[in-house]
């Protein structure tokens, strides 16, 4: 495949297959599609005659021999995840953050979930789940929160998923691995035999790790090794100094930073005990070397390689058990300058310096022969072949040209030994293959006569893990093939049980005089809360068995956690949560409590008592009716005392409807009420924003009502915007702010309500009518909604105002005498449609300055900014409803000079 870092994908693929281990090859390209590009190759790992291909478009490819089918797909495979039993059964993730399934190896695909974490879904545990297409996966919510969600791969609707952690956990926290399901930040080490090496990382650590060690179940973790080096690697990931031997069960190898310096350890009781390697004792060349523990030890680098096919800095094997390779120095700590390559042939308790430069090494015959190659930077025509454990080496030219060696697949079968070099000769050419078939390197097949025994020790110490153990390997030197018959470990005997044996239990701290002791923050006394008066318990020791320890007898009694009766004692420590881990419910939701408890009061009125009640899965489940916040409570009671706790529940429900009540005209300098009603009606669950004036943050209340004070005349727009639930709605209203004002309230004749449609729009229809038919606007009218039909008319002073305060209330009470006696007389009215006559009347008028608080006045009314205007002795409203226009006629009966002259002069002023 040729990639193209600029544009990120690939774009250009050859496919070859060799039925012959590498001797003859056929080009798959005509089969797939000649103009194929190929992206990703999959292979069945149950199956390995299926291989599933991806194209760089959307379709795949099934060759499954002898036949090969192409299929389009609907979306973008980024991954596959194949099923551990199910050779069919298949998990495709995409690369809009979709995962499907298919179960007829990806023929047809059904999607599982939407907006699930990347390379955070997994098939079913084996032997644990009881449905074998059951999928654990880490998926996002809606609001940004991300959940732990299980479900069946061909049925995941929302009825059909499950939840088994309460609430929301950390982004790509979700691990499933063997017997485990991990949610929560740990880097896993392994979780093979039934316990977990999980490492930690310290507010006060940057690179390097705690590592700590649990019980059997998982649950409690004690400390194992602090400060753990770290290592970035290629694709910028932290990749941990930590390196568990094959074959040898317990033995781990760890690279700890301690005093500024970073020092290689071993063990071999799972972190029970650690110490520092012991450097060879000569060099290459036979010459002494001067390394006295502590001051000077072996370190070796223990990096994992990230390409497969290179054998990384360290290397072991289970078939060859006690033989370790790997890349170090000599000295005080670790380096990254003059290194070797060293091998230890008796589980790290003595190494040997077998190269001075770094190479890669591989292990051939089950580890019968060992066979290396100098680093890919350097090319080379030669590997190096040792059937002595790396005592002495034997060169082979492969090449006749110098290959940079890029990989080495070693293809063992029963009957044929084949090992495949790939390179390339310049970084110019393509890639090479070179096939070695070394079986021709050994003379025979191994008797009887070629095996020796060799016992696992530590430092002399026989017993290892609780047991003597014996191996049967190949005699050094002996060029014999070990076949597939092969046996590793000829005997295990058990040991008798000695302190090493055991390591400090959950809570328990070794101390200098190698004692288990309290840790500060624990207390031994503590019973676990599952005890319950007339259970037993364990009550430890403060020590416990090393997982997978064979010990037998001896101390064993002394050490182990003894069963003991459960004492009475006072509840203590009750706890009450919701299943789903959230204080918010919607309203008529099924809101489900768990709690330990002898009774549970729900805060609105409703107790249940229960006797002996232990945690159940299940829990206490309780529908709320109304919204609000509710106080619930836990009781847990015997005869030595109680206990209680408190959880306080929002329950709410959406908001349908919000409703701002204001004043159309305030006095400026005056305190005013502003309402906001909200639909249904809440309590206490709501939070208003409340956006006043020229305020560039708004005031946040709990209160669906606020007063304000607006110091400055004009138009003002005020905001409320109201949230509950998952939902927020907002009303806008606008005030006039004013020194001072008359208002008069107005009715109509009964035959406008016939027609009144009571919708904004007719209002706002009257209302840009009339501002169009105007000249001045100095009157302000509210028309309310709803029947009967009212108005409230606000008579304002002119805003260009330059007169004393006392002519303009003079001006404004003789404008409102003129029109409240038109009103009066009947005199004001208009045609809403051809025979229909309108009548305005006057039902009230208030004292000035007066701010009304009625709240029929602060409804939902269109606002609209009439003018006066004086024409001879009339004065016109003129309103429009729908499409029609009204003209609006006001009787003539006027006719006294003084009021002519009166409005002619406030006329004038007004321009």
């Amino acid at each position: 495949m040729l990639y193209d870092f600029h544009i990120g994908s690939v774009t250009e693929s050859t496919l070859w297959r060799s039925t012959d281990y590498g001797s003859t090859y056929e080009r798959m390209n005509d089969k797939v599609g000649s103009k194929t590009v190929l992206s990703y190759l999959y292979v069945c790992p149950t199956n390995k005659r299926k291989i599933r291909s991806l194209r760089a478009v959307c379709s795949s490819a099934l060759m499954r021999e002898p036949s090969y089918q192409k299929y389009r797909l609907t979306f973008y495979i980024l991954s596959l995840l194949f099923h551990p039993s199910e050779e069919d059964w298949a998990l495709a993730y995409s690369h809009d953050q979709k995962l499907y399934s298919s179960v007829d190896f990806g023929r047809k695909w059904q999607l599982i979930h939407e907006h699930v974490t990347p390379n955070r879904f997994y098939w079913s545990v084996l032997g644990l789940d009881k449905e074998p297409d059951l999928v654990h996966m880490e998926a996002h919510t809606p609001d940004g929160n991300v959940q732990y969600v299980t479900c069946k791969a061909q049925m995941c609707t929302e009825a059909n998923r499950n939840y088994p952690f309460p609430g929301y956990i950390d982004i790509s926290s979700l691990v499933v691995q063997d017997d485990y399901i991990f949610i929560q930040d740990l880097h896993i080490v392994s979780t093979d035999e039934k316990q977990v090496f999980a490492a930690v990382q310290e507010w006060n650590q940057n690179d390097t790790y705690n590592l700590y060690l649990s019980d059997t179940k998982g649950i409690y973790f004690t400390l194992a090794m602090e400060n753990v080096k770290t290592t970035r690697g290629i694709g910028g990931n932290q990749m941990l100094d930590l390196y568990e031997v094959a074959g040898i069960k317990g033995m781990l190898i760890a690279n700890k930073r301690q005093d500024n310096q970073v020092k290689t350890y071993i063990t071999y009781n799972k972190g029970r005990d650690w110490r520092l390697l012991q450097a060879p004792a000569t060099d290459l060349d036979g010459n002494d070397i001067h390394c006295i523990l502590p001051f000077c030890s072996l370190h070796l680098q223990l990096q994992m390689s990230e390409n497969p096919y290179l054998s990384g800095t360290i290397s072991t094997k289970d078939s060859a058990p006690g033989i370790i390779v790997a890349t170090g120095n000599i000295g005080a700590e670790l380096s990254y300058n003059n290194v070797g390559m060293f091998i230890s042939s008796d589980a790290g308790n003595s190494w040997r310096q077998i190269f001075e430069e770094e190479h890669n090494v591989w292990f051939l015959d089950k580890g019968g022969a060992l066979v290396a190659v100098k680093q890919p930077s350097v090319p080379t025509r030669h590997l190096w072949v040792s059937f002595d454990e790396g005592r002495q080496w034997i060169q082979h030219s492969f090449s006749s040209v110098p290959l940079f060696v890029d990989g080495v697949l070693v293809e063992a079968g029963a009957e044929n030994q084949i090992m495949t070099f790939f390179g390339h000769f310049s970084h110019r050419s393509e890639w090479q293959l070179i096939k070695i078939d070394y079986k021709s390197i050994f003379s025979r097949k191994c008797t009887e006569e070629d095996y020796q025994t060799w016992h696992l020790h530590n430092q002399g110490e026989p017993c290892v893990m609780g047991q003597k153990q014996i191996y049967m390997k190949r005699r050094p030197g002996n060029y014999c093939m070990l076949g597939k018959d092969y046996s590793r470990i000829l005997s295990a005997e058990s040991c008798i049980c000695r302190a090493h044996d055991f390591e400090c239990d959950y809570g328990y701290e070794r101390r200098g005089d190698g004692n288990c002791r309290p840790a500060f923050w624990f207390n031994p006394s503590t019973v676990s809360r599952s005890c319950s008066q007339g259970q037993n318990y364990l009550n430890s020791t403060g020590y416990r068995k090393v997982v997978l320890n064979n010990c037998t007898k001896g101390v064993k009694e002394m050490y182990t956690a003894r069963k003991q009766q459960c004492p009475n004692r006072p509840p203590k420590g009750l706890v009450l949560t919701t299943k789903d881990g959230k204080l918010t419910a919607n309203l008529g939701s099924n809101v489900t409590f768990l709690v330990h408890l002898d009774e549970l009061d729900f805060g609105d009125g409703t107790a249940v008592s229960y006797s002996n009640l232990s945690w159940t899965e299940e829990g206490i489940k309780h529908v709320y009716k109304s919204a609000g916040i509710f106080r619930v409570t836990a009781l847990a009671e015997n005869t030595l005392g109680y206990d209680t706790t408190t959880l306080f529940l929002h329950v709410t429900c959406p908001v349908e409807h919000v409703q701002l009540l204001a004043p159309f005209v305030v006095i400026r300098n005056k305190e005013v009420n502003i309402t906001a009603v909200v639909l249904p009606s809440h309590s206490r669950t709501v939070t208003y924003f409340w956006w006043l004036g020229n305020n560039t943050e708004p005031v946040i209340t709990l209160d669906g009502s606020i007063s304000f004070t607006f110091p400055n005349e004009g138009m003002h727009t005020i905001t409320v915007q109201v949230a509950a639930a998952n939902t927020m709605l907002q009303d806008t209203k606008t005030i006039a702010v004013k020194e001072f004002f008359k208002s008069l309230l107005l009715s109509f004749s009964p035959n406008l309500d016939e027609f009144n449609p009571d919708i904004p729009e007719w209002r706002q229809d009257v209302g840009r009518v009339i501002k169009k038919a105007l000249l001045q606007e100095q009157l302000l009218v509210a028309v309310f909604p709803g029947v009967p039909t009212a108005a409230e008319l606000f008579l304002l002073p002119h805003k260009n105002q330059t007169e004393g305060k006392k002519k303009s209330e003079e001006e404004l009470e003789q404008v409102s005498n003129i029109i409240v006696s038109a009103l009066n007389q009947n005199l004001v009215e208009f045609e809403l449609k051809p025979g229909v006559r309108v009548i305005v009347y006057n039902t009230q008028l208030t004292l000035a300055p007066l701010v009304d608080s009625n709240p029929r006045h602060s409804s939902s009314a269109m606002l609209m900014l009439l003018s006066v205007v004086f024409l001879g002795l009339a004065v016109f409203l003129i309103y429009k409803f729908k499409r029609y226009t009204s003209l609006v006629h006001f009787s003539r009966n006027l006719t006294v000079d003084k009021t002519e002259q009166l409005i002619t002069e406030m006329n004038s002023n007004w321009k």
